[in-house]
């Protein structure tokens, strides 16, 4: 991605960065040779950013070009803004108060290059207040009232006001948001074609990949050129530094994994799994409707509300199962043998939902699970049921989670119906990534459900391909960028 570092007089730029283009501002916004549209990072560093000043105007005129300029204009007004700032003190006081605890005095300036502060104790609090005003300079004011510390007060670092000691350190930060370096494990640097950021955190209780999933996904990426970053759910200002996003955490629609997909389309980069995959995959209701719509065969399916709740007994019968529209890994899912079990608890769920869907049960020994990427099929897996109960997952164990054994089958070895259903229920959402849940009734297949952010476990379903898995979803993320840098 090409970056155009844009001041007012570059004669007076001392921040050097090796492959990047020091941009006069009063150039940039009138000179033709930077009006084309296409895929630019603009990094503004020029002195003000006041309202229709050059500053502004160059960030301005720079989303006008479908360019991508740090900070964005709504950036600058947002630091502008009490309100706002308030809110963040709000949102940060744990944070804030941990960062300052036992600090002397009654006031603090904190100086935040892209996230970092020079000491590295603030790095936290730096990156968070990054991702409020993502600002590539700037430093936030601290009071302390009443024993508590709040936020008072952010304003924008000039480049030329940057400390001469801090250079060295600014220009790896620079260097960082702008280059194509990336330290590879023995310890020597590799030159990649492009970075990815891969979301993961290490807390997340199911997570779409194992930690020997990720290694191998950052292994391939290494042997197809390009440089991977595992990044948390505090890096989301930072995005704009990589060319790709791959989502390996659960995903939800009011949640940050959704925020991150919304962030990474804004500035252009792909990722997977995009946003509408997120919000078309993540409601069972919203899938109950778009396979009904599509004529694609579920299990007898009712969406209902407080008022026709009574229709289950007649349109479903029992046993039946409940869904709540935005559980994943078979939790809010619950199985009711009887209409009364079924009215003592169905008015629980309709706190957190105006709507539930139900569905006729089915039960099978194992779910198929048709993996497809692009519209083609990736792998396929048998997820067998857990030992003594109805579900692949058993959360009410006294140990604790427990799930069913899983096999893996060429995709050549399954049964053609059953990818052909998935292939087109999968075609319905979109071109991202998906897990599609088949059951086989009859020999006729159905559609349970389709998943975005599917599992790719090690052991599990990478064992018919091996490293191949992991290299056909990195060179499809080569694809989509080689398409947005214009090559073929």
């Amino acid at each position: 991605m090409k970056t155009y570092i844009v001041v007012e007089d570059p004669k007076r730029w001392n921040l050097k960065v090796p492959g990047v283009e020091v941009v006069k501002a009063r150039d940039y916004l009138a000179d033709e040779r930077y009006s084309e549209p296409g895929t630019v990072k603009v990094l503004n560093c020029c002195y003000y950013y006041h309202y229709q000043s050059t500053g502004y105007y160059v960030s301005l005129v720079a989303a006008a070009r479908g360019h991508y300029p740090m900070p964005s204009v709504q950036a600058l007004q947002d630091m502008r803004h009490n309100v706002v700032i308030r809110r963040a003190s709000h949102n940060l006081t744990m944070q804030i108060q941990r960062s300052f605890k036992g600090m002397h005095g009654d006031t603090f300036e904190l100086s935040i290059y892209f996230g970092k502060n020079v000491a590295h104790r603030y790095n936290t609090l730096s990156k968070m207040l990054f991702n409020l005003f993502p600002l590539p300079f700037f430093r936030a004011f601290f009071i302390r009232e009443k024993g508590e510390w709040l936020l008072d007060d952010v304003r924008v670092i000039a480049a030329r006001d940057i400390p001469e000691h801090h250079h060295p350190f600014v220009m790896e930060q620079i260097s960082q948001y702008v280059g194509r370096h990336v330290w590879k494990r023995r310890g020597k640097k590799q030159l990649y074609h492009y970075e990815m950021a891969i979301l993961h955190s290490p807390e997340d209780p199911t997570p779409p990949s194992n930690a020997q999933a990720i290694q191998k996904f950052c292994r391939s990426a290494e042997r197809n050129g390009v440089g991977v970053e595992i990044i948390n759910r505090y890096d989301y200002a930072q995005l704009d530094r990589y060319d790709a996003l791959f989502i390996r955490d659960t995903t939800a629609v009011n949640h940050y994994t959704y925020r991150f997909a919304r962030r990474a389309e804004s500035v252009g980069i792909p990722v997977i799994d995009d946003s509408l995959s997120i919000l078309r995959c993540a409601n069972k209701i919203f899938l109950a409707e778009l396979m009904r719509r599509h004529g694609i065969a579920t299990p007898k399916s009712l969406i209902i509300g407080r008022h026709t709740a009574h229709k289950v007994k007649e349109l479903i019968g029992f046993p039946c199962v409940l869904k709540i529209p935005d559980s994943s890994f078979s939790l809010g899912v619950y199985k009711f043998n009887t209409q009364d079990e079924f009215k003592s608890a169905v008015e629980t769920y309709f706190k957190d939902s105006e709507l539930l869907l139900a569905q006729e049960f089915i039960p099978t020994e194992f779910d198929w699970r048709v993996g497809v990427l692009n519209r083609q099929p990736l792998f396929v897996c048998r997820y067998y049921m857990a030992e003594k109960h109805w579900q692949i997952y058993n959360h009410h164990t006294p140990n604790g989670t427990d799930c069913g054994m899983a096999d893996t089958l060429a995709v050549g070895d399954a049964p053609k119906k059953i990818i052909a259903a998935a292939l087109r229920a999968a075609g319905t959402i979109g071109y991202g990534l998906y897990g599609v849940d088949i059951k086989e009734i009859n020999g006729r297949p159905c559609v349970i459900e389709i998943n975005d952010n599917p599992n790719i476990d090690a052991g599990i379903e990478d064992e018919v391909l091996k490293d191949e898995l992991y290299d056909r979803v990195i060179l499809e993320f080569v694809r989509r960028l080689d398409l947005s840098h214009g090559k073929s």
